[in-house]
């Protein structure tokens, strides 16, 4: 039987202490990570837990999308202590520790709002405050020598999210189409060449056409201001919702989806589109 650890008085007393704050949270991450600590905590690295870091914030947005304060609460936590994990193993690299990411985005911040923070004048629009924060971030790529027009946007975004991000910073110079008018046009055209040629690409062709449509989609959600990602969200909440209601119905018959057919499912969903719009 394994030996249990010494006590640690002093660190024992702060992870038991319910209004120590960030400090308890740090030492709670410190701990599990020690050699007496999880076993499964220890075995984690940067890039086993990057998947984890990206599900907690789509679960933050799902929570504030339902608008579950008491969810969202939660949520908010478990993305934090994402942060206090990956700052854990970076200062056990000897790369940086939670205080040197506390100070870096403090740091940004006041950079990036020079109109609440320093002697610019915050009679702006927030038009013109976004232009001022663009003209930073992209004086800070130039730092980071990222010279080129599309550095810096990150891999691991949502790929509509990226798509946008990418668009965006090529309208910045001009690569841009001038109206939605030519956007839904090349929506039509790229539509007709993937049903065109569906039976004679490969698979992989395939996909990529498909891409090809997806990424023009995300260039209409643009020119429209929409959120491609919240929009896509509230679409697939929309057909959960109508879907439980034809289940609901199917029930009240002692039925289910599989029971029924797509004419009487079709006319379900009709019958959930009219119920929701009252």
């Amino acid at each position: 039987m394994p030996e249990r650890p010494l006590p640690r008085p002093e660190s024992d007393a702060l992870i038991h202490d319910p209004a120590a704050g960030m400090d308890r949270l740090v030492e709670i991450m410190a701990r599990l990570r020690a050699p007496d600590g999880c076993p499964w905590d220890r075995e984690q690295t940067f890039a086993t837990i990057a998947p984890y870091t990206l599900e907690e914030a789509h679960e933050v947005a799902d929570a504030i999308e339902r608008q579950s304060w008491d969810e969202l609460k939660s949520e908010l936590g478990d993305l934090l202590f994402q942060s206090v994990f990956h700052a854990q193993m970076a200062q056990e690299a000897g790369l940086f520790g939670f205080q040197d990411v506390v100070r870096a985005i403090s740091d940004k911040m006041v950079s990036r709002h020079p109109h609440v923070f320093g002697d610019e004048s915050n009679a702006k629009s927030a038009e013109q405050q976004t232009r001022d924060w663009e003209a930073v971030k992209a004086a800070e790529r130039a730092a980071r020598e990222e010279t080129r027009t599309l550095d810096g946007v990150a891999m691991a975004l949502p790929a509509l999210t990226r798509a946008v991000k990418l668009q965006k910073r090529a309208a910045r110079v001009g690569f841009d189409w001038p109206s939605t008018t030519e956007v839904v046009d090349k929506i039509i055209e790229e539509a007709r060449e993937l049903v065109e040629a569906r039976d004679s690409l490969s698979e992989a062709e395939v996909a990529e056409e498909f891409g090809d449509l997806l990424f023009v989609m995300a260039n209409l959600a643009r020119h429209l201001q929409v959120d491609p990602e919240a929009s896509l969200r509230a679409a697939n909440a929309k057909f959960t919702r109508r879907f439980m209601r034809i289940e609901d119905w199917l029930a009240e018959t002692g039925r289910r989806p599989a029971d029924s057919d797509l004419t009487e499912m079709d006319a379900l969903w009709n019958r959930a589109k009219a119920e929701e719009r009252g």
